[in-house]
């Protein structure tokens, strides 16, 4: 779309990605720990959208990034190579691994989504076995850093890749997430309306 219009085109949701709500969650990071160079994010689930998008904005921000998955569920492998290309040049640092014990470790937030995406509906319940050992839950959450955050891009499914005690502890930004989707996308708006056509090329401009 963005190749054939000739006025900006954001990417507010897509199966292959999901920058407005990476930008807004790396927001409440930057809000939370200050320089994102020194931020540790660890996601555990499925290898899906959001997951790309955290991979991008991650290795643009310069952080560290951690992406946990089942086998046979892991994030699209060229936007792992893209994201690992971007790291070079920012110095953060991308793992993508099996293990959410090792890859939630020490870090500074803990990031999980539905086990399904859209779409994927009908596999919920043949991905339930497959993906309960990467439930984000207090014992889990435990082994993160004392001072971490939990986070979801919602809706969620309580009881399914994250439990109660962790999604109404004082850890949760699940609602800093939301509100800051409103003023990154605000701000992605004045970009593109007011300074957008003195920054880029109009045609190509796609976010």
């Amino acid at each position: 779309m963005a190749a054939h219009a000739s006025i900006p085109v954001i990417n507010a949701l897509s199966d292959l990605e999901h920058p407005c709500q990476a930008l807004a969650d790396y927001s409440v990071l930057q809000e939370r720990f200050g320089n994102l160079k020194n931020v540790t994010l660890a996601y555990v689930g499925d290898g899906n959208n959001v997951a790309h998008s955290l991979l991008l904005t991650g290795a643009l921000a310069g952080s560290h990034v951690r992406v946990a998955t089942p086998p046979g569920y892991e994030p699209n492998g060229a936007i792992v190579g893209a994201a690992e290309e971007i790291a070079q040049e920012t110095g953060a640092r991308i793992e993508v691994m099996s293990d959410a014990q090792r890859a939630v470790a020490g870090a500074d937030a803990i990031y999980t989504d539905a086990w399904a995406s859209m779409g994927q509906e009908h596999e919920s319940d043949a991905r339930i076995p497959i993906f309960q050992p990467y439930q984000v839950n207090a014992k889990l959450m435990s082994k993160a850093a004392t001072h971490a955050v939990f986070m979801h891009c919602l809706p969620a499914h309580r009881g399914q890749e994250v439990t109660d005690e962790v999604m109404d502890s004082s850890q949760s930004v699940i609602f800093d997430q939301a509100e800051g989707r409103l003023h990154v996308q605000k701000a992605i708006l004045m970009l593109l309306l007011w300074g957008g056509a003195s920054r880029f090329p109009v045609r190509s401009a796609h976010v």
